[in-house]
């Protein structure tokens, strides 16, 4: 056997075939093209001035002031998502970094100029104004009209709002720290892998490092990514510090009792919701634990740690699967959805709506991103290795395909569907892809190895992201009560939790409290449980689509076509799933308890 390591390092962007990245030119066909764009988008901004005072004079007047705000908020969006878009090609890159401070500039400077909108809107006397809702002229807008009378408390004076909307450009700062700290400046060093391949260790190539099957290969990549982690953890601690301290101020200067009821309030979405997602987790956790404690027998450990929880429990099973070939099983599982789903699902994927592969510099994870004028384009860091990336692939092509179908079915106004709904969309495609998996299995191996995937993906999307939900609720609760979140409350805060969570018999490393500082999604608060949701609501919708008929098959596609035409809870509703009840979340939990049952008699 060859001594001999190989020595595998990320390509710099400049490197990458062009076939493997995304094709931009639906947004812009070059920078160049998007200088223009940004130029012209900044100067329609002052347009908004002759509007400022004269809303309340007529309906016409303020019809025509949504319209031109429509307007420039859809060319706005266009020029942010291409230079969000080639930021995270290379988040070290120092021109794709400015476009995106000279776009954050113009659209801080656009709020600041619309800023009058809202609390003029509010002036005029409720009376007049639900008159005014009934009128043909705005017709198109009264959605957006009733959704903003909601928002009559929480609206301050004209000079207040502008006042808030100058901080947008700093407003973000902490975020924008974490992602440069974590992506571009933290040095992770390299790990060699059981195959004997020398691996660059990132917050791209973590997970996948954990699936190596060589214990000694998992724990040197957990503690060696946390050594950065710690050496950073003062840092790291004051961003997320200081994002839950934004969110506090945010929540009180806009009226709101609690961070969480204004988060919760732009959805409309009952805070009982919430609470009865973390009570049932909690509910349900010794079945957690005791997965953990199987897990630890099938692979012969006497401690499981948190770098023994992704390993394939069957890896004689596990498979390796191209680009083309993931493309063509994630294809092929949503066969349920119909032949033009699949068809232009199949077209974009196997084209350029993808950014597919890793390269040095670039954001980690994956994510979907288009515009109402625009493909859905979709970032991905996919290892072959990993049938993980598959379902990633599956899911972000979920996000998309509900981008263009919301797109194609409603104006613009109402086409962005929200994060609890796009939940649903992605997750359904995971439990889809799975069903087509155990429909192919050969043997008791086969079956196993899909049920641990399976009850993997229920642990990480409700179970994790629930602990993740409680963690947020609690730093906020005490950010809230004036305690300071130094570094040492908040892992102590993450401890408790861990220790709840992973259970008696699980060994919770002293560097695992560190991973509350490593969640790009803490700086968007408030969102994971939306994730625990969605996997609930999509086990219940996607066993109907597949199982049902064209009532079924119809009621999830309106679904997707809703984009934000009605309130969240409202389009799942009627696409057949109702949150507000425990039942969804309580039937996702009672299976993962039955696949944990059955997963301990296969192996």
């Amino acid at each position: 056997m060859s001594d001999t390591i190989v020595e595998k390092k990320l390509p710099a962007r400049r490197d990458v075939p062009v076939g493997d990245t995304w094709d931009l030119s639906s947004l812009f066909s070059s920078d160049k093209e998007w200088e223009s764009a940004l130029a012209a988008w900044e100067q329609r901004i002052p347009g908004f001035a002759a509007f400022a005072g004269t809303l309340g004079s007529a309906p016409e007047r303020l019809a025509e002031c949504l319209a031109y705000d429509s307007a420039v908020d859809r060319e706005g969006d266009r020029v942010g998502t291409y230079a969000h878009l080639r930021a995270s090609e290379d988040q070290a890159a120092p021109e794709a970094q400015r476009m995106m401070g000279r776009f954050q500039h113009v659209a801080t400077l656009a709020g600041e100029k619309a800023s009058f909108i809202r609390p003029e809107i509010m002036a005029i006397p409720p009376a007049t104004l639900a008159a005014w809702m009934n009128l043909p002229v705005l017709a198109g807008y009264r959605l957006l009209l009733e959704r903003l009378v909601r928002t009559r408390p929480h609206v301050l004076s004209e000079r207040e709002e502008k006042l808030l909307a100058m901080q947008g450009t700093f407003a973000g700062t902490a975020g924008k720290v974490f992602r440069q700290l974590t992506d571009a400046d933290m040095k992770f060093g390299g790990v060699t892998t059981g195959q004997g391949e020398r691996v660059e260790l990132s917050n791209a190539t973590f997970v996948t490092l954990l699936h190596d099957t060589v214990r000694d290969v998992r724990r040197t990549a957990f503690h060696q990514f946390y050594e950065q982690y710690e050496a950073h953890s003062n840092t790291l601690a004051a961003t997320l510090s200081g994002s839950v301290e934004r969110d506090v101020y945010a929540a009180k200067v806009w009226n709101h009792p609690s961070a969480v009821e204004a988060a919760l309030f732009g959805d409309n979405v009952p805070i009982a919701v919430y609470d009865q997602l973390i009570k049932a987790v909690r509910d349900n956790l010794p079945a957690v634990h005791r997965y953990y404690d199987l897990r630890k027998r099938i692979m012969g450990l006497d401690e499981i740690h948190f770098y023994d929880c992704y390993v394939p429990l069957v890896p004689e099973l596990e498979q390796k699967h191209t680009w083309d070939a993931g493309v063509q099983l994630v294809v092929e599982s949503l066969a349920p959805l119909g032949r033009e789903y699949c068809q232009r699902l199949e077209r974009g994927l196997s084209g350029r709506w993808c950014d597919r592969y890793p390269n040095a510099g670039k954001q980690s994870g994956a994510f979907s991103s288009g515009t109402y004028d625009s493909d859905p384009y979709i970032l991905m860091n996919f290892q072959a290795e990993a049938i993980e990336h598959v379902f990633t692939l599956a899911h972000e092509a979920g996000h998309s395909m509900h981008t263009r179908f919301s797109a194609e079915a409603q104006p613009y106004e109402y086409s962005g569907y929200t994060i609890f709904v796009a939940e649903v969309a992605s997750t359904f495609n995971e439990q889809l892809l799975a069903r087509l998996l155990l429909s192919r299995v050969k043997s008791p191996k086969e079956r196993a190895a899909i049920l641990v995937r399976e009850i993997d993906s229920i642990r990480a999307t409700i179970v994790r992201q629930t602990m993740f939900a409680e963690f947020e609720r609690r730093s906020h609760a005490l950010a809230e009560a004036g305690e300071p979140l130094t570094l040492e409350r908040i892992r102590g805060i993450y401890r408790e939790l861990l220790a709840a969570y992973f259970g008696p018999n699980f060994v919770v490393d002293k560097q695992l409290e560190l991973e509350c500082l490593r969640i790009p999604h803490f700086y968007n608060a408030f969102y994971v449980y939306k994730y625990a949701t969605g996997l609930s609501a999509a086990i219940t919708l996607a066993k109907k689509v597949a199982e049902g008929g064209p009532r079924e098959l119809d009621a999830y596609l309106n679904f997707l076509k809703g984009g934000c035409s009605k309130w969240p809870l409202d389009l799942l509703r009627d696409a057949g799933v109702n949150l507000e009840k425990p039942e969804p979340v309580a039937t996702a939990l009672a299976q993962f308890g039955l696949l944990v049952d059955e997963l301990g008699t296969l192996l």
